[in-house]
């Protein structure tokens, strides 16, 4: 008479390594080198180097990244970056500051934010720099030879 219902589980959506942290490097630590690899970094030290990340980067307010080039999916600058940033998406938080080029399909500040440096909009960022290294070189073909078209039969006029 008072059968309890079974109630099917939750479903736990699983965050991709990509979209979340999952590294620190803390407040005073300072490191160089390259960083490379998936996954989230946030940043509250100094990091010196190249980073090259499929995933997030969060330069927190009292972080610092001098680099020659940073490439990620997404970077979100609330400290002091030193660096070309080329990226899906960038922002700049009103704590941050960027002196460098930004390349970017999504940009965005909010007010106090400070850049020095271009910013160029694209379509697409790492997908075409991708297609442009994978693409095979296209040979080309010598020119074929065609039939020239017939020309149609004039017909002739009917007599009565």
């Amino acid at each position: 008479m008072f059968k309890r219902r079974e109630e099917p589980a939750p479903k736990l959506d699983v965050v991709p390594a990509q979209t979340r942290v999952t590294s620190i490097l803390g407040e005073n630590t300072s490191w160089k080198g390259e960083l490379t690899g998936k996954g989230g970094i946030r940043i509250e030290g100094l990091f010196e180097g190249k980073i090259n990340l499929e995933g997030l980067i969060i330069v927190d307010q009292k972080g610092r990244v001098e680099s020659d080039l940073i490439k990620a999916d997404t970077v979100i600058v609330g400290g002091s970056v030193r660096s070309d940033i080329q990226a899906r998406r960038v922002e700049i938080r009103s704590t941050g500051k960027v002196w460098g080029n930004v390349t970017a399909v999504r940009f965005s500040t909010e007010e106090g934010a400070y850049l020095r440096g271009k910013i160029q909009m694209e379509e697409e960022v790492q997908e075409k720099e991708k297609a442009d290294q994978e693409a095979p070189v296209p040979v080309q073909e010598e020119p074929k030879t065609t039939k020239p078209a017939l020309k149609p039969k004039k017909s002739k006029p009917k007599e009565d």
